[in-house]
C-alpha cells in the first residue's frame, strides 16, 4: 500500500482536491479533522488553557477557536507551542487511521495535512503530493473563505512554509490557479501518472 502525503498552503486548494480523491475511492485521512477532535481529550485541553490563558475559552468550557487563531497566526512563538502540545496527539491518531485502512488491503492511503513537512510525517509516507496556486488567487481565496482583511490573508499564509519550500519536498506538483473543472483533470491527469509511475 501506498502512503501518500497530500499538503499544500492554505487557499491552495487541498480540501478541493482530496474530495475529488475520496470521487474516486481513495481512503483519506484528514489530519484537520483529527486536530479538531483531539480537544474532545480533556487533558490536552487543560493544557492548552493553561498556556494560553482563559481568553481562549468559551462560557461553556469549550475552546474558541478563533481566539486561539487569533494568539497563534499573530506570534510564531505561540505557534510553536501550540504545535508542541497538539502535534504528538495527531500523528498518534493518524497512524492508528493507517493501521485501519491497511486491512482493507487497499492500493493506497492519502494522509491530507498542511503540517506535512513541518510536522514529521515524511517518515511515515512513501510520496509527497504538494498542491500550488499562484499567491494573488491563494489571498483572495482566503479572503473569500474566512470572510477576512488581505492582510490577514496574508498573515495566515506567513505562519506556515512557502509554496517554494514545500515544493522541493514534493515528488509531484499540482498547480490549482485555475477553476474546479480544472482541478479534476489535473487529478485524473496525477491518478494515471500515480499508477504508472508508483503502484505495482
Amino acid at each position: 500500500m501506498i502512503i501518500l502525503g497530500l499538503t499544500g498552503s492554505i487557499g491552495c486548494g487541498k480540501s478541493s482536491l482530496s474530495n475529488i480523491l475520496k470521487d474516486n475511492n481513495i481512503d483519506i485521512i484528514d489530519a484537520d479533522i483529527i486536530s479538531r477532535k483531539i480537544f474532545e481529550d480533556e487533558k490536552l485541553l487543560d493544557l492548552v488553557f493553561e498556556q494560553f490563558g482563559d481568553s481562549i475559552k468559551n462560557k461553556d468550557g469549550s475552546l474558541n477557536r478563533k481566539a486561539l487563531g487569533n494568539i497563534v497566526f499573530n506570534d510564531d512563538n505561540k505557534l510553536i507551542e501550540l504545535n508542541s502540545l497538539t502535534h504528538p496527539k495527531i500523528k498518534e491518531k493518524v497512524l492508528e487511521e493507517i493501521e485501519k485502512v491497511k486491512l482493507y488491503n487497499k492500493d493506497i492511503v492519502v494522509i491530507d495535512a498542511p503540517l506535512l513537512i513541518e510536522g514529521g510525517y515524511l517518515e511515515i509516507v512513501d510520496k509527497v503530493l504538494v498542491i500550488t496556486c499562484n499567491e494573488d488567487i491563494q489571498i483572495k481565496r482566503i479572503q473569500k473563505r474566512d470572510k477576512c482583511s488581505k492582510e490577514e490573508a496574508l498573515s495566515r499564509i506567513s505562519s506556515q512554509m512557502s509554496q517554494k519550500d514545500k515544493i522541493k519536498y514534493a515528488d509531484y506538483v499540482l498547480d490549482n490557479s485555475e477553476n474546479l473543472k480544472e482541478l479534476k483533470e489535473k487529478t485524473k491527469e496525477f491518478l494515471l501518472y500515480m499508477k504508472e509511475n508508483w503502484c505495482g
